[in-house]
């Protein structure tokens, strides 16, 4: 177990002027794990555009699915490769990302940023699941409606109707 100390201070690290020192500390709290999940997440907020950058590099590479919420909120970053960072992520961490993306979708998709790398996350975790007929023939329609000329207005109610075919099918999985 790491302390909180030595967490901080490598999270504050994130943020020096100097990219080596920058670096090692990302490493570094890739290295710890899940206990750097939550400070992590925290500074993905940051108004540094370099330390978010770095927070969501480490949060991709820990791929600890805590930080799911977070990396959905980071897809409507001002900066691409922030957004593409967080979108990234997602993916890695596979069909945990689905079912909080797609309520999110649900709620709100007004953000282009969201829905271009919702569109995203989605394409990929389905083509590197290529098994998934089920997962493919729910989430096809969102991608559809994310895809389409009125996306900001069809989306919520594809990825409502994915959520709901979701949720039967865990039902019956159990």
């Amino acid at each position: 177990m790491t302390d909180d100390i030595q967490i901080n201070t490598l999270v504050k690290q994130l943020s020096d002027n100097d990219g080596q020192t920058r670096e090692k500390a990302r490493l570094a709290l890739v290295d710890i794990g899940n206990e750097a999940t939550l400070p992590l997440t925290k500074i993905l907020g940051n108004r540094d555009r370099q330390t978010r950058w770095e927070a969501a590099k480490a949060l991709g590479a820990i791929a600890d699915p805590a930080a799911i919420p977070a990396l959905i909120n980071t897809l409507e970053d001002n900066i691409f490769d922030i957004r593409w960072l967080a979108s990234e992520a997602l993916v890695t961490l596979g069909t945990d990302s689905v079912i909080p993306l797609l309520e999110t979708l649900s709620r709100s998709s007004e953000n282009l940023f969201l829905r271009e790398e919702a569109r995203h996350v989605l394409k990929y975790i389905l083509r590197d699941n290529p098994a998934a007929n089920e997962l493919n023939t729910i989430l096809k329609p969102v991608i559809d409606a994310l895809n389409g000329s009125a996306a900001g207005v069809a989306t919520p109610g594809a990825a409502n109707t994915a959520l709901e075919k979701l949720k039967r099918l865990q039902g019956a999985v159990r």
